[in-house]
Formats: C-alpha cells, sequence, structure tokens
C-alpha cells in the first residue's frame, strides 16, 4: 500500500495523535485531510465561535505538518464523498478516523466504512484519541449493562484501568504528490452568518499547549480549593482545545498524575466526568435530545422570561454575569454553567433543551456529550442521583461570589454596589433602587420553587 489517509475530525493535533501515527505506519505517504462538513453547517451547528477557533486549529495544524515536510489537505462537503474521492484520487489503500460517539458521528462512521469496502478499502477506527479512556472500555457488573449510569462507580473503574502510552509527534510527514487542496479556510467561510464574540481564546494546538503547561505551573495546585471560585477563574479553560482535540487527555491524565498532589487529582476527575459523559452518549446516543430518565415533566415557555435569560436580564446577578459572561467569551465558568441552568429548568421550569441549544450556538467548547448530559444533569432528567436539587442563585452567590466581584466584572451596571449588596439590589430603597438600570426579578424564587415541586409532584 503506497498511501494512507489519515481524516481528522476532533483530534486537531500533532502530539499524542493515535490516527496520524497509525496511518503513518500503514503506508511511507499518508494524507492528512479534513472535510468541512457540510452536513454539520445544515443542521445549525457550525456556529460562529466554533468556526472561528476551528480556522485556528485548522491553519496551525497545517504549520505543524509543513514544518514535518507534509501539508492539510481540505475538502468541503459530505465526509463520505469526500473521504472516498481523496482515496480513489491517490490510491489510498486505508482511511484511518478516531472513534466519536454521537449519533451523527456514528452513522457517518458506518456509512463510511460501507463505501470504502465497495470500492476495496478499509477504514480503521481508533478508540482512546477524544477522551481518556473508550467509551465501553470500563462496565458494570451484571448481564446487560453497556454503560455506567453513575459517576462514582464509573470513577473508580476508570481510575483502575490502564491507559495506553502517549506518542510523540512525528517527525516527517511525506504527501502524495499532486493531491488537491482547498484553501485554509477563514471563519466567515465556514460561518458566513453572525460574528464571533469579542474575548475568544486562540485556538490550535501551540495555544493550547501553551496553556496548560502556564497552568500547570501556576495554576493547578490549587485547583482542589479555587474550582469553584467565580471571580478568581482559577479553571484552566482547556474544554476549547479538549473539544477540537488540540490537546490530547491521554496525554493530561498521564502529566497531571504523574504530580500526586491534591489539584492534580481534582483535574484529572474532571477528565475523568468528560469521559464518563461520553461512554453515556455512546450506549444512549439518543440522549442528545431526550431525557435520559424521564421525570413526567410538562415544561414552561414563557418567551420574556427565556429572553430576559438569555440576555443576562433576569434580576438575579450571578445569574446575568453568567449569562453575559458567555455572550462576551463564548465560555462560561463550570460553576456557573450549573447555577444558570438550574435556574432555567427548576426555577423557571424551562425544558432544559432550550438552554442546551442557547449553549450549543455560544460555547467555544459545544460538546454534544458533555454539553447535553450536563444539562441533563442539572435538570434532573440524566445521571444525577439527586434530580430535584435546586441551585438557589443567591445561595450559589453568597458561597462562590462572597464579596460580589464576579457580578460586578459582568454587570457593571451594578458596580456602584459595594460588598454582597449587589447580590439583592432589589433590596434597596426607592431612590437608591432608581439610581441603577437594572431590572427586577423575572419571579419571585420561592414561587419559582413552588411551581417545581408542583411539576414534580413534590408538594
Amino acid at each position: 500500500m503506497d498511501a494512507a489517509i489519515c481524516l481528522f475530525s476532533s483530534d486537531l493535533r500533532l502530539h499524542d495523535q493515535p490516527v496520524l501515527h497509525a496511518a503513518l505506519r500503514a503506508a511511507p505517504r499518508v494524507v492528512p485531510l479534513f472535510v468541512v462538513d457540510t452536513g454539520i453547517a445544515d443542521a445549525g451547528f457550525m456556529v460562529p465561535n466554533r468556526a472561528a477557533f476551528l480556522a485556528d486549529a485548522l491553519a496551525d495544524l497545517d504549520a505543524g505538518l509543513r514544518e514535518r515536510g507534509g501539508r492539510l489537505v481540505i475538502r468541503t462537503g459530505d465526509v463520505v464523498t469526500e473521504t472516498c474521492r481523496v482515496a480513489a484520487e491517490t490510491g489510498a489503500g486505508e482511511v484511518h478516523l478516531a472513534a466519536g460517539v454521537s449519533g451523527y458521528a456514528l452513522r457517518r462512521e458506518r456509512r463510511l466504512r460501507a463505501e470504502l469496502a465497495s470500492a476495496g478499502r478499509a477504514l480503521v477506527v481508533h478508540d482512546a484519541v477524544i477522551t481518556a479512556l473508550p467509551p465501553g472500555a470500563v462496565l458494570p457488573s451484571g448481564p446487560g449493562k453497556d454503560h455506567f449510569a453513575v459517576f462514582t462507580p464509573y470513577f473508580r473503574r476508570w481510575q483502575a484501568a490502564g491507559r495506553r502510552s502517549v506518542l510523540p509527534a512525528p517527525r516527517s510527514v511525506r504527501v502524495p504528490a499532486g493531491v488537491r487542496s482547498e484553501e485554509l479556510p477563514s471563519a466567515r467561510v465556514l460561518c458566513p452568518d453572525g460574528t464571533p464574540s469579542p474575548a475568544l481564546p486562540e485556538g490550535g494546538e501551540r495555544a493550547g499547549r501553551r496553556r496548560f503547561g502556564a497552568w500547570q505551573r501556576s495554576g493547578m495546585a490549587d485547583y482542589q480549593d479555587r474550582q469553584d471560585d467565580l471571580p478568581g477563574d482559577a479553571t484552566s479553560r482547556l474544554s476549547p482545545y479538549l473539544h477540537f482535540g488540540c490537546l490530547s487527555p491521554v496525554e493530561l491524565v498521564h502529566k497531571a498524575s504523574a504530580r500526586r498532589d491534591a489539584g492534580a487529582e481534582a483535574f484529572v476527575r474532571q477528565l475523568a466526568w468528560r469521559d464518563f459523559h461520553h461512554q453515556v452518549l455512546a450506549a444512549r446516543p439518543d440522549a442528545a435530545r431526550a431525557d435520559y430518565r424521564a421525570r413526567g415533566d410538562r415544561w414552561r415557555f414563557d418567551r420574556a422570561e427565556v429572553t430576559a435569560w438569555k440576555e443576562g436580564r433576569t434580576g438575579y446577578p450571578v445569574v446575568d454575569a453568567g449569562m453575559r459572561q458567555l455572550l462576551h467569551e463564548g465560555w462560561l465558568h463550570n460553576r456557573a454553567r450549573m447555577l444558570v441552568a438550574s435556574f432555567l429548568t427548576k426555577t423557571l421550569y424551562v425544558d432544559w433543551r432550550v438552554g442546551a441549544r442557547h449553549f450549543l450556538d455560544l460555547l467555544v467548547d459545544g460538546d454534544m456529550a458533555n454539553n447535553q448530559l450536563n444539562w441533563q444533569w442539572v435538570a434532573g432528567t440524566g445521571t444525577d442521583t439527586r434530580p430535584n436539587r435546586v441551585l438557589n442563585p443567591l445561595v450559589q452567590a453568597r458561597r462562590f461570589d462572597p464579596r460580589g466581584d464576579y457580578v460586578r466584572r459582568w454587570v457593571p451596571e451594578l458596580a456602584g454596589l459595594a460588598g454582597p449588596a449587589v447580590h439583592q439590589p432589589w433590596k434597596l430603597s426607592g431612590p437608591e433602587r432608581a439610581a441603577y438600570d437594572y431590572p427586577d426579578p423575572v419571579l419571585d424564587l420561592a414561587d419559582g420553587l413552588v411551581r417545581f415541586k408542583r411539576a414534580r409532584g413534590l408538594d
């Protein structure tokens, strides 16, 4: 076999890249291929923020390949059609691909396998590329159990499982002569409609490795104590790089585990949560749109309330701060994600799918497994063992933003309110209240709790 194809998907990197590594072993020449999937755009999932990050990541990947004598080949269209076309043009006998877990990825993989086989070619799918441990690698005891539905027992098995070694980046990549490539796409080409958020991170493997290196040196040790600190912003912010595969979760687990400190252990636990959600979605692909555990919810939809939530104008400052951070950065602190999601689903009692879709429209790290299943966890339709827990925004604010600094950062019209008073501006006297251009609460928290309890039959 003279040529093989490395079909990049959510694994846009050269370090610890099993797909490229296997393709280079299989043939003397390799086509590093990325297909701009028009199916994703047609489904509405190519949004400005992710398009901008993807454009950066593709440019960085191409630069890394050129340093090694290769280049990234770009095609646009249906992934199966374009990959088979490149295979025919180059005589490639094998196509190597990272395993996905979404229903869309699995259907695409089945189609590609069948089309290649009809032409006498093979598809080779590689595990532990997008996740640290492949879905299904560890299973609960008992017949018919195809995934873990509770995180803690999964995490114990995940910790005990063996992990593959970290692979070095290739020294050279030889691409077949004459293979046609389109130009690297810009964000505007990838997503003609809409403008990216003003404070997006730089995409690509090199940016991701710099960010991880800096955070490992200066932030990881304190992560256990500060991961919920809203104003401190002490999380790694690596989720976009993991979503696009600019960083390897296997490599991150190895490097963090070698430290053996509490901060590193807490970080590894978060990587395990990511794997947990991927193994749930792999076993239950319909959980991307259907309740994992139906609770008989008859969700409300009040357009004015939902609009206030999306715009960060609910009248609850810590909720509004989170939603405005999302609008500005295309990213949101994990604690803020939980409290704004709880407010929508448990206080306003709005269908989790409304919030999940809004997040996917804005998040740079908009990942089907983690976004949808985290929303279900908060809504009580997912894997949470306490499905009726409600995160009170005032309690959350006092605990995770005690001085109000996070709120003042993102709700500037309240910046003149000192200390924790910023969390309850409705308590100001009449003249003071009139001085602040900030809305009254969309509803009373007690009324929202009564509404939720009645809906779930808890009253």
